[in-house]
């Protein structure tokens, strides 16, 4: 991985030549990996000391609300906690493609800024979310001509060219693909691009070739996200076979960026948290690692639909089932790279708004490291602790 002071050359120039004082009320670069609240160290600094960065999801909007680095509150604690930052939405088609001809970079691109004038690393997620409900309706409805594998070439190469041109300076590690599995077909799934250039894996490996391509020293990642409940094992049987595929293949991808939202959906007697299957994740982690690809723990939460109600006890069993997760996966401390949650807050965070999710007695999730009033929770102790056993 990069130095991040390597990584920030050319990033201005590839954002139109704007200055970070062009962003009225820039703020002055600070250091990463402050005290938090109560003294404590910080959680990338506790991570630098593996090796690895903690980070989050972050959002921009102009109304300073929720996960956006215009709310004072949430980007405060971004930066005391935190030493690497990705993009919820606004790397993805939906946002920066309006349309066939036009970009529009103008939230990712005050994201990119507020990384630079804070000294921090930025993750880019996602070249492409290969699923139809996540393209925009112009790409679901897209009419390739009377040469459809050479025009789906030259739509998925132009962008893939455009966003690296623009933030590959100051972006080391990149979501090439993210999300490829059609759970009914078993399959990688199809899409307007697979039909138009023949099959899925088309699709797949010209993203990463046109990726490695323009950033031959970058980090290329396929994110998804199976997990260690029982519940997933085909998923994770699918995606090492995509995996597999890609190594026969020669696609140029480094790593596996697990999402790991990981569930307590039901409560297992023996334990008192969710189930979880070790010895099918860990086959799964070895078989991944055995075929030379690197790991990241990119999306983190914690789903607590099984969980009482009481605050306390929920906090509690959720501190401990992301202690078990975290202790397993720093196991392959010689193969896990960056570790970020997706959110720092419970209220900013997608679980609130994602139906399966939702809790039985309606109350809040509360599956990230801070509560809704931004305060410490255990799940924030029990990350501490698992980097710095």
């Amino acid at each position: 991985m990069r130095d991040w002071q390597a990584s920030r050359r050319g990033v201005l120039a590839g954002m139109g030549g704007l200055s970070l004082t062009a962003c009225a009320g820039a703020p002055a670069v600070l250091p990463v990996g402050g005290p938090v609240a109560g003294g404590n160290t910080s959680l990338d600094a506790i991570a630098r000391r593996g090796g690895r960065r903690f980070g989050t999801a972050v959002a921009w909007n102009e109304a300073g609300t929720g996960m956006s680095l215009s709310n004072p509150d949430y980007a405060a604690l971004v930066r005391s906690e935190c030493g690497i930052i990705v993009p919820e939405n606004e790397m993805k088609w939906q946002a920066l493609r309006p349309s066939p001809d036009a970009y529009d970079f103008s939230a990712m691109d005050e994201i990119a800024r507020w990384a630079l004038a804070h000294a921090m690393e930025l993750r880019a997620h996602v070249l492409l979310w290969h699923r139809p409900e996540w393209f925009p309706d112009w790409l679901n409805s897209y009419d390739f001509g009377a040469n459809p594998v050479r025009e789906a070439e030259r739509l998925l190469v132009d962008h893939i060219a455009t966003v690296t041109a623009r933030y590959g300076d100051q972006i080391a590690s990149w979501d090439v693909v993210n999300e490829a599995i059609d759970h009914q077909r078993r399959a990688p799934i199809e899409t307007s691009l697979s039909r138009a250039m023949g099959n899925p894996e088309a699709v797949i490996d010209l993203a990463f070739h046109a990726a490695r391509e323009r950033l031959p020293d970058a980090q290329l990642v396929y994110n998804d996200y199976m997990s260690w409940e029982p519940a997933h094992a085909g998923h994770c049987a699918d995606v090492l076979r995509l995996l597999e595929g890609m190594k026969k293949r020669g696609v140029p991808c480094d790593a596996l960026g697990i999402q790991s939202h990981i569930e307590i959906f039901e409560i297992d007697p023996a334990t008192g948290v969710g189930p979880y299957d070790e010895a099918g994740w860990r086959r799964f982690l070895d078989d991944v690692t055995g075929m030379g690809y690197r790991l990241l723990i990119t999306e983190f939460d914690v789903k607590d639909a099984a969980l009482p109600g009481d605050i306390a006890l929920r906090d509690a069993k959720v501190a401990d089932y992301t202690r078990r997760y975290f202790d397993l996966m720093l196991e392959y401390d010689d193969h896990l790279d960056d570790i970020l949650a997706w959110g720092m807050v419970d209220a900013s965070n997608w679980l609130q708004y994602f139906e399966p999710a939702a809790r039985p007695d309606g109350l809040e999730v509360r599956g990230t490291p801070y509560d809704s009033k931004y305060r410490t929770k255990p799940m924030r102790d029990a990350i501490a602790a698992a980097l710095q056993a």
